[in-house]
């Protein structure tokens, strides 16, 4: 998602500030100052202030990352590997472990732990979106809640990482989607296993019916702030 000027400049004031006080309203306040940015303007963009400046940053992370799978030549790597790039490359889009960290800590908290997974789950969905994934059906959700669970296990432990250029985070992202993998394997037995299929034939005809949600449509457009004095 592409920031205007005004975004990108509270964006920008409030990330030095983080490290520090987190994405709090401290924080926030700070940037509002340094940025010259009115309060009235600040809130109409971010109404609930640092959190969601939070989710922007976490949003200009998944646009960096977009634009690097797009810039790159990916047709002679093994699909797999080309999502263990993409997790990759959304990991060396962050300027500070600590704004992540700073991050996980205030999307633990209950009030914007749904904040905290949309965020993640628009992350894997570019992903998928960016890798050329056109299925419609039940395995739209099961590909995205996957790799869900393969990101979030490796931002944990990327966090914690002190080896040179972050190499043990690359090989336990290795090993989890080779986990994955496996899993994939023993599901295509499965569907292969005739006894299996006739008991999961109820729960297949369920499943076969999901479809992956649509963009939505018909809205109005968005308010520029750029059409402001400040």
């Amino acid at each position: 998602m592409t920031q205007t000027p005004v975004e990108d400049r509270l964006l920008k004031a409030i990330i030095p500030h983080v490290p520090f006080d987190g994405w709090s309203e401290a924080a926030y306040r700070a940037a509002i100052a340094e940025s010259e940015v009115s309060d009235t303007v600040a809130r109409a963009l971010y109404p609930r202030g640092a959190v969601d400046l939070a989710l922007a940053y976490h949003r200009r992370g998944d646009s960096a990352m977009i634009a690097r799978i797009n810039e790159t030549d990916l047709s002679a790597m093994r699909f797999r590997d080309r999502i263990a790039f993409a997790v990759r490359a959304r990991l060396e889009a962050v300027d500070d472990k600590e704004l992540v960290r700073r991050g996980m800590t205030l999307f633990s908290l209950p009030n914007h732990a749904p904040d905290g997974a949309r965020a993640v789950w628009g992350t894997v969905d570019a992903i998928w979106t960016a890798l050329g994934d056109s299925s419609d059906d039940v395995n739209w959700y099961t590909k995205r809640a996957t790799l869900s669970a393969v990101y979030s296990a490796t931002v944990l432990y990327w966090l914690g990482d002190q080896s040179a250029d972050n190499h043990a985070t690359w090989e336990f992202l290795d090993r989890r989607i080779d986990n994955v993998m496996q899993i994939e394997k023993l599901k295509a037995q499965a569907r292969d296993n005739p006894v299996l299929s006739k008991l999961m034939a109820g729960p297949n005809m369920v499943l076969s019916r999901l479809r992956a949600p649509k963009p939505p449509s018909g809205f109005p457009g968005r308010w520029r702030p750029e059409d402001t004095d400040n």
